[in-house]
């Protein structure tokens, strides 16, 4: 196996580890994802999560629950550890979003070689509902 169907196979896993720690809001799901030195940004431009603890409880705090969106993705690219990913999340209507919202994103990670991220930064845009 190359190295890049490695790393592709580690995106993987990693996403789809994510996608479950996204509807469990599990500490060590969340946990398992990221190193304990890992820098999480929310905004490309901002501060992150930085560490395991910060990222738990940021997940935590900001967290969505379980039904209350769709989510797809692809792994768009690889470079070495560097993994891009671009997504679609759709949020149901709800009492704060009436008419739902869709989400285009594109995750930056960076994973080390047990297939944890060090580094996650997510870029996203509102997309309008056709």
């Amino acid at each position: 196996m190359t190295e890049r169907n490695r790393t592709d196979a580690a995106a993987r896993r990693w996403v789809e580890a994510y996608e479950n720690a996204w509807k469990t809001n599990e500490p060590d799901d969340i946990r398992a994802l990221f190193t304990e030195d890992a820098a999480y940004f929310t905004k490309p431009w901002g501060d992150p999560w930085a560490g395991a603890d910060a990222i738990v409880a940021g997940w935590l705090e900001a967290r969505d629950e379980p039904g209350t969106y769709e989510f797809e993705w692809e792994i768009a690219g690889i470079d070495g550890a560097r993994v891009f990913v671009d997504a679609r999340t759709d949020y149901a209507p709800n009492d704060d979003l009436p008419d739902g919202r869709i989400y285009r994103n594109l995750w930056v990670v960076d994973l080390d070689e047990d297939g944890r991220a060090r580094s996650f930064t997510e870029w996203y845009m509102k997309q309008p509902r056709d």
